[in-house]
């Protein structure tokens, strides 16, 4: 009896630790993506693009926007040197994690002054301790109701 008492005891610290781990990385994330959007806003192009993983890819809203981190900075950096940067604020953000906690993925509900409702979702891995975006995907959702339109106009571009 006391061998099943000591075990239960030991399950339910490690479910306890693993739980306290889970929050601490929960934290982790949603500081880096919220740093992440606030040097974009003060053009900050070295706080920003530092948390992007070496092998980063950025998908914007174009189609045709498929960039490798090396053709992200070089399209956004000449906007950072003039102080131009860009401000989407956060309205929602689900994280999940990887069993093993080191991989993460999220959605997010953006709002941004010329765009409006964005979406933004991505892949992060932890690297060497830290957060970092493999992937991240801009998107603007458009409502089911003018789905057809928009489509009819993409195609007729």
């Amino acid at each position: 009896m006391r061998a099943i008492l000591i075990e239960v005891c030991m399950l339910l610290m490690l479910h306890a630790a693993a739980k306290a781990a889970g929050t601490a990385d929960s934290s982790r994330v949603a500081q880096m993506l919220n740093d992440f959007h606030q040097a974009a806003a003060q053009a900050e192009g070295k706080r920003y693009f530092d948390h992007f993983a070496a092998e980063a890819i950025f998908l914007g809203t174009d189609a045709a926007e498929r960039w490798t981190l090396a053709e992200f900075k070089a399209f956004a950096q000449p906007y950072f040197e003039q102080g131009k940067g860009w401000t989407y604020l956060v309205k929602s953000r689900h994280v999940y994690f990887s069993q093993d906690q080191n991989v993460a993925w999220f959605d997010e509900m953006l709002e941004n002054e010329s765009y409006g409702v964005c979406r933004g979702s991505g892949v992060l891995l932890k690297i060497d301790g830290i957060w970092k975006i493999a992937q991240y995907n801009l998107s603007i959702p458009i409502p089911n109701a003018l789905a057809r339109q928009v489509v009819g106009m993409i195609k007729n571009k």
